[in-house]
């Protein structure tokens, strides 16, 4: 059964936090030295200690096995990632984060957060901050 249209100022407000999103996305995307797909890639294999083989990765990231090849290259060369032999398949490497990997996904990561708690302190009041807690809360509970 198919489920009934939301209602338009629901749409509206879907609309509005889609665009503010964005907006706060991008303006934190301005500073960042990492690519964003070598940041997703890092977040993966950092978040849960993972080693990946590029089609795992690929597969994971919603990306074809040839670009997921060309950024994993990529960060080879840069020392954020090693590649190293598949244990029970010689034909596939697993890729895992350096240390300087991990360290570039984390400065990145309190780059962006001081970003929004400088925000946070300097363009909203004590109590909208409150309000702000409380949406994060809501936002969630969308996820």
């Amino acid at each position: 059964m198919p489920s009934e249209a939301p209602h338009p100022n629901t749409l509206e407000l879907a609309a509005d936090l889609r665009a503010a999103l964005g907006s706060l996305v991008r303006s934190l995307r301005d500073g960042d030295e990492l690519p964003q797909n070598q940041a997703a890639v890092l977040g993966l294999l950092v978040r849960d200690g993972l080693s990946c083989t590029v089609a795992e990765l690929a597969d994971l990231q919603r990306v074809r096995h040839q670009s997921m090849a060309r950024t994993v290259a990529l960060m080879t060369e840069a020392g954020l990632v090693t590649q190293q032999p598949h244990p029970t398949d010689g034909r596939k490497q697993l890729i895992a984060a350096t240390e300087a990997g991990r360290t570039a996904l984390l400065d990145q990561r309190a780059r962006r957060e001081h970003y929004i708690a400088t925000a946070i302190e300097s363009r909203l009041t004590p109590a909208e901050q409150d309000r702000l807690r409380a949406a994060v809360d809501l936002l969630d509970r969308l996820s």
